[in-house]
C-alpha cells in the first residue's frame, strides 16, 4: 500500500531548486495521503476512491493527478476535473490541510463522543438492570418490614378475639312481624317503596320506634317483589347526619364526592407526579341503584342539604377542579369520565328523623313522601319485651311487661332495660348454679334504681270521683302526654271582689283561656265568679303553648265552683271559646297516644278534629264534640244548665 500511495522519484534533469520545491511537494502531497489513509483507513480509502473516481489518479505519477485526487477524496466531490498548476499546487495543498485538519478535529471529538455515549450508555443500563432488579425484590416483599409484619400480627391476633353478641345485635327485628307497634307506618313505607316507580321518603317520629329497622327490612322486601326497580345485591348505605361532616372548600365531602388536587390535596402519587387530580366518590355513588338512609336528616348541614338536592334531581355527582385539562393524554379514562360524564348517583333516599316536620328543609319535604311512625304505647312495649325473652330464652315474672312499659315508651330502651336485667341473672344464676335464667321483678327494679329511671307516666287514670280536677292533653314532638289540672274554688271575702290566680309559667294563652272559661261558666251557670276567689293550676309547674287547654280548665274551674266531681277515666283537649264552643287543636294524634299511656279510657275532642283520629284506635274511645255541653251531658248529667248558650 506504501509503493501505491508514494509517487516514484522525478528522473527529468531540472535546476536544484526545482527539483527541491517539487520534491517538499511530493513528501507534503504524500503526508496527506498518509493521513487520509489513518483517519479512513486504507481498504476505506480506497473505496472511497473508487466512488469517487480517483482511483487511477492516486495511481499516477505525475503530482499534478494525485493532488487532484486528493480535492476528491477530501472535499468528497467527483466533479473535480481540472488539473491544477504546479504553482496552484501549494495553495491547494494548504486548503486540504485545513480541511483534513478539520475532519481530524471532528473524528476526534466524535470518538470522545462516542466514548461517553457509550459510557452513557452503559451507565443507564446498569441503572435499569438494578431499578428492574429492585422492582423485582419490592414485588416479592411489598412495603413491609419488620415493624410492621409485627403490628400486623398484633391486628390479626385482635381480630382472632371475639365477644358474644351484644343483646341488641340479637334482639334487632329480622322481619317486618318483629316490629312492634308500626303496622300502620310499615304499610305506608312498604306502599312508596316497593313499586315500579319508588318515592323518596322522609320518615317521622320518636327516638326508638323502628325507623331505621325498618327502612332496611324495607329494601329486603322491596328486592323480592316483581316490578320493583331493586336489583338482588342493591345496597343499603347508611349514614348518620349529626355526625356526618363536610369542608365547604370541597376539600373533602363524604356523602357527595370530592376532588384532591395534585398540589395542596395530595392525589395518588402516579396522579400526582403528572398533575392529574383524582376524584373521590362519596357514599351516593356507593348507592347507585339502593338506598341511601340518612338518620337525623334534619341535623344535616343546610348547604350540604342543598348540594344533596341537586343530585336528586340530576341523578348523578358532577366534579370540578382547575387542575383537570381534558386533552392531556395522560389522565386515565376512568378520571376523564368522572370529570365528563359525572358519577353515578340514581338512588332512594330514605331519611329519618326525629324533628317536627316544619323543621326539615322545604325543598326536601317537597321531593319525599312522608310517613308518620307512632309513638309506642304500653301494651306495645309490653308486645316488645315478651318477644325479646322469646329470643333470649328466658323466663320473665309476669309482672316485668308491665313494669318496664312503665319506665320507657322507646322499644330501644325497654330491649336496654331488659338485658341489664339478664345480666343481673345470669350473674345470679353463675353464683346459685343454676341452669336456666329467669329474671325477676327485683332484678327489674335494681336495673331502675341503678340506672336512675323515672316513670314516664305520672298521671294515671282512675275510676275514682274528683271536684276540680280533670285531665288536659298536651303534647311535645311526637309524644302526647296528659296534663293534671286542678282548681279550687271559695267564696269572696266581699263579694264581687273575688279573683282568679293561674300558674305564672304556664303562658300568656293559657291565662287567657281561663277568662274565657269565666265567660262561658257565667253564660252557663248564671253564676258570676267574681263572686268567688278561684286558684287553677297545672300539677308539675307545665307551660302550656296554645290554648289548647281552655276547655279542662273550663270544666275544673266549673266543678270547683258547683262541687260536682269529675270522672278521673277521661282526658279532654280542645280551645273553648267565649260562646261555649269547642275548637280545633294541633297534636290531636299525639295526644290520644298518650292518653292511652295513662290508662284514659275516653278523650273529647274538636269535632274538626277528627281526620286526626287514627283510623285502627283500640282500647280507648274518642268522642268528638263541638260544644262544652256536649260534654257536661256524657260527664256530669245531673249538672243542668240554667241557660243555654247561644
Amino acid at each position: 500500500m506504501k509503493d501505491f500511495l508514494e509517487k516514484p522519484n522525478v528522473t527529468t534533469e531540472q535546476d536544484t531548486n526545482q527539483l527541491t520545491t517539487l520534491d517538499q511537494l511530493q513528501r507534503q502531497v504524500n503526508a496527506m495521503y498518509g493521513l487520509l489513509s489513518n483517519l479512513y483507513g486504507s481498504d476505506k480509502l480506497v473505496l472511497r476512491a473508487g466512488k469517487l473516481e480517483a482511483l487511477s489518479l492516486i495511481r499516477s505519477e505525475i503530482i499534478e493527478e494525485r493532488v487532484l485526487a486528493l480535492q476528491k477524496l477530501v472535499f468528497e466531490d467527483p466533479t473535480y476535473e481540472t488539473l491544477p498548476s504546479l504553482e496552484e499546487i501549494p495553495a491547494i495543498l494548504e486548503s486540504l490541510q485545513d480541511e483534513i485538519a478539520d475532519a481530524i478535529a471532528r473524528r476526534t471529538v466524535e470518538e470522545e463522543l462516542e466514548k461517553k455515549i457509550g459510557e452513557k450508555m452503559n451507565k443507564r443500563h446498569e441503572d435499569y438492570i438494578n431499578e428492574i432488579k429492585m422492582q423485582i425484590i419490592k414485588d416479592n416483599s411489598g412495603p413491609e418490614n419488620a415493624q410492621t409484619l409485627k403490628k400486623l400480627a398484633i391486628l390479626e391476633k385482635l381480630d382472632s378475639k371475639k365477644l358474644a353478641s351484644s343483646a341488641m345485635q340479637i334482639l334487632r327485628p329480622e322481619s317486618f312481624d318483629e316490629i312492634i307497634g308500626q303496622e300502620r307506618a310499615v304499610r305506608a313505607l312498604l306502599a312508596k317503596l316497593a313499586s315500579p316507580f319508588p318515592q323518596h321518603i322522609i320518615l317521622y317520629g320518636p327516638p326508638g320506634v323502628g325507623k331505621t329497622t325498618a327502612a332496611r327490612l324495607a329494601l329486603e322486601v322491596a328486592k323480592g317483589i316483581k316490578g320493583a326497580p331493586f336489583a338482588k345485591d342493591a345496597p343499603f348505605v347508611e349514614v348518620d347526619g349529626t355526625t356526618l361532616r363536610w369542608d365547604p372548600r370541597e376539600v373533602t365531602n363524604p356523602l357527595l364526592g370530592s376532588v384532591h388536587d395534585p398540589i395542596y390535596q395530595g392525589a395518588r402519587r402516579d396522579l400526582a407526579e403528572t398533575g392529574i387530580p383524582e376524584p373521590k366518590l362519596g357514599l351516593v355513588t356507593d348507592a347507585h341503584g339502593g338506598v341511601l338512609f340518612i338518620d337525623e336528616v334534619g341535623e344535616l348541614d343546610p348547604a350540604l342539604q342543598n348540594k344533596l338536592l341537586k343530585v336528586l334531581e340530576d341523578k348523578r355527582v358532577f366534579f370540578d377542579s382547575a387542575y383537570y385539562d381534558p386533552n392531556d393524554h395522560n389522565v386515565p379514562k376512568y378520571i376523564k369520565k368522572i370529570f365528563d360524564d359525572g358519577a353515578p348517583a340514581d338512588f332512594v333516599l330514605i331519611g329519618a328523623t326525629t324533628r317536627e316536620p316544619e323543621d326539615i328543609n322545604p325543598a326536601i319535604r317537597s321531593r319525599c313522601a312522608e310517613v308518620f311512625f307512632e309513638p309506642l304505647t304500653p301494651a306495645a312495649i309490653q308486645g316488645i319485651i315478651r318477644q325479646a325473652a322469646r329470643k333470649l330464652n328466658v323466663q320473665l315474672d309476669e309482672q316485668i311487661p308491665e313494669i318496664i312499659s312503665e319506665y320507657t315508651i322507646e322499644g330501644r330502651k325497654a330491649i336496654n332495660i331488659l338485658s341489664d336485667a339478664y345480666g343481673l341473672a345470669c350473674f345470679r344464676q353463675h353464683q346459685d348454679n343454676h341452669s336456666h335464667i329467669h329474671i325477676t321483678v327485683e332484678d327489674v327494679y335494681e336495673v331502675v334504681q341503678v340506672s336512675r329511671l323515672t316513670p314516664y307516666v305520672f298521671n294515671k287514670a282512675s275510676d275514682d270521683l274528683e271536684v276540680g280536677k280533670i285531665f288536659g292533653l298536651g303534647v311535645a314532638g311526637y309524644l302526647g302526654s296528659v296534663l293534671e289540672i286542678e282548681a279550687v274554688a271559695f267564696a269572696a271575702r266581699n263579694p264581687g271582689q273575688g279573683n282568679i290566680r293561674f300558674n305564672d309559667t304556664a303562658g300568656s294563652m293559657a291565662k287567657d283561656s281561663v277568662f274565657n272559661a269565666a265567660s262561658v261558666i257565667r253564660k252557663l251557670t248564671g253564676q258570676d265568679i267574681s263572686n268567688y276567689d278561684i286558684h287553677v293550676n297545672v300539677v308539675g309547674g307545665g307551660r302550656i303553648d296554645g290554648p289548647s287547654a281552655g276547655v279542662a280548665i273550663m270544666l275544673a274551674m266549673l266543678s270547683a265552683i258547683q262541687d260536682q266531681p269529675l270522672p278521673q277515666n277521661i282526658a279532654v283537649t280542645g280551645e273553648v271559646s267565649i260562646q261555649g264552643k269547642v275548637k280545633a287543636v294541633g297534636g290531636v294524634f299525639e295526644k290520644i297516644y298518650g292518653a292511652k299511656q295513662a290508662g284514659i279510657e275516653r278523650v273529647f275532642i274538636p269535632k274538626e278534629n277528627i281526620q286526626d283520629v287514627p283510623m285502627d284506635l283500640k282500647g280507648i274511645e274518642v268522642i268528638p264534640v263541638q260544644r262544652v255541653e256536649e260534654i257536661l251531658d256524657r260527664i256530669m248529667p245531673e249538672m243542668k244548665a240554667s241557660q243555654s248558650i247561644a
